[in-house]
This record gives structure tokens, C-alpha cells and sequence, in this order.
């Protein structure tokens, strides 16, 4: 992954996890190396429901993830859709899905990511992804997603 052909300039990662340095944190970690090995500037920001996110409109592509608690998408990310101008600014932008789940996978896209969907308003979905926990150390899973938004990134211009 070290071409910079069709690799978006700027990348930000918006997310929410309970846990500083846990599992999302790392995966998160990991995902925004693969993007940088790309040849992407890629920066990281946890989500809260009241910001003020104008500034993700410099941002080429826009990585949304969080875990799952309690079968509902991690509160600051959905809050941050619902309840702030992430909304707005998302609006025709490039974007890639991620959560964190246990649940097995078609229960997850049926459930999930649907929930992280019903709050966007008309971006261009990249690319869609449920973590399994073990997956969010493995490396061939992620590098396997990576390759997928920067293929379908690439696709959309």
C-alpha cells in the first residue's frame, strides 16, 4: 500500500470508545498507518455530540466508527450525528463505516450499521465494515478494509 495514486490528500477519523487505549483505539491506530503508508495526511478525533466539526469539511475522505454498547452505536458518535453540524458537513462527502461488535455479522449490518446510516444525509458511503473483536488486531482484517476505501476512494473521484 505505498502507491499515491488516487490516495485522498486528508483523512480524518471520527470515533467514539469508552476505553482510552482499548481496542477501538488501537484498530483506529492501525487503520490511520495503513491510510499514511497510502501516502494520506491522517489525523484522529473522538467525537462529541455538541462540537462544532466545520473543520472536517478540508478532509478528502471521513472514517466513522465506534463499538457497540448495549446494542446501540457508542452515544458520542450518533450523538455527534443527531445532535451537532457533523451532519451537515458530511453532506456529499466521501465516507467509510466501521464498528466494533460481537454479534455476528448479519445480525450487525441488519442492526448497526444501519444506525450510524440513518443520520447521514446523502454522503458517498466508501466502504462498510463490522469488527469482529479478534479483528480489531488483526492486521490482514484491516489492511484488507484500508485497501477497500482506498480502492472504492479511487473508484469515486
Amino acid at each position: 500500500m505505498t502507491s499515491t495514486i488516487d490516495t485522498p490528500k486528508k483523512v480524518i477519523i471520527l470515533y467514539d470508545s469508552m476505553a482510552v487505549g482499548g481496542s477501538a483505539d488501537r484498530l483506529i491506530d492501525a487503520i490511520g498507518r495503513n491510510l499514511a503508508q497510502a501516502g494520506a495526511y491522517v489525523e484522529k478525533a473522538r467525537c462529541k455530540p455538541n462540537a462544532d466539526y466545520s473543520f472536517v469539511e478540508e478532509f478528502d475522505l471521513v472514517i466513522l466508527g465506534a463499538p457497540i454498547y448495549y446494542l446501540l452505536v457508542a452515544s458520542k458518535l450518533s450523538g455527534s450525528l443527531s445532535q451537532s453540524n457533523l451532519r451537515t458537513v458530511l453532506k456529499g462527502k466521501k465516507v467509510a463505516l466501521f464498528v466494533i461488535c460481537g454479534s455476528p455479522e448479519p445480525m450487525a449490518q441488519f442492526l448497526y450499521l444501519p444506525q450510524l446510516k440513518m443520520h447521514l444525509d446523502n454522503p458517498v458511503i466508501l466502504a462498510e465494515k463490522v469488527f469482529a473483536p479478534a479483528e480489531t488486531s488483526d492486521q490482514n482484517a484491516i489492511t484488507e478494509f484500508t485497501k477497500n476505501i482506498l480502492d472504492a476512494y479511487g473508484k469515486a473521484r
